[in-house]
């Protein structure tokens, strides 16, 4: 047979267990070429750079739609 609890643990302690299971907010760092926040150690949404080079290519304006493409 499994073990069992012997007694019954209260709404104090599972409540003060459960008190370390809150959400934080991510940290932000500012990308250092166009200032944008952006998550720590990814690539900038804004200009598409990361470590300093260049990863993507950022659309020039973000109204405008892309050009689709066949």
């Amino acid at each position: 047979m499994p073990p069992h609890p012997k007694k019954k643990h209260t709404r104090a302690r599972q409540g003060g267990r459960a008190a370390h299971h809150f959400r934080t907010a991510p940290g932000l760092s500012k990308c250092p070429r166009c200032g944008a926040a952006s998550m720590p150690h990814r690539i900038c949404k804004e200009c598409g750079y990361y470590n300093g080079r260049p990863i993507f290519e950022a659309p020039a304006d973000p109204s405008e739609p892309a050009a689709e493409t066949r």
